[in-house]
């Protein structure tokens, strides 16, 4: 299984950043109109937004060789929360595309949505 790349500064993602949890809950209503709840995953699920700017050619490449890699959406790999340093074994990418926007020829832009998998 794959990391998600680092930067050449060895950070992962850039700031300002976001992160975000996510719980489900699933409601059955019966005819007599009571409800029943209960969760359908035992913690939050977690994402987060990867923007990075400023980057270079060889950045941008690692960038798009790990999407290319990952096939999108398909793959799995580690991710790290740069927040508080906890490595998630089961991450993908939440999207099938990458936009790499150039600035100019040395600098250059993308986002990344990573989301945590359930098994």
């Amino acid at each position: 299984m794959s990391n998600f790349p680092t930067l050449k500064t060895g950070a992962v993602i850039q700031y300002p950043a976001t992160r975000a949890k996510q719980h489900s809950t699933c409601v059955l209503r019966f005819l007599d109109g009571s409800e029943q709840r209960f969760r359908e995953y035992p913690s939050a699920l977690r994402k987060w937004i990867v923007r990075l700017a400023q980057l270079d050619e060889n950045e941008m490449g690692s960038i798009e060789e790990f999407f290319l890699s990952q096939q999108g959406s398909l793959g799995v790999f580690s991710f790290t929360d740069p927040w508080d340093g906890s490595v998630y074994p089961s991450c993908s990418l939440e999207g099938d595309s990458l936009t790499l926007e150039f600035e100019d020829l040395t600098r250059g832009r993308t986002s990344l949505t990573v989301k945590e998998n359930r098994s």
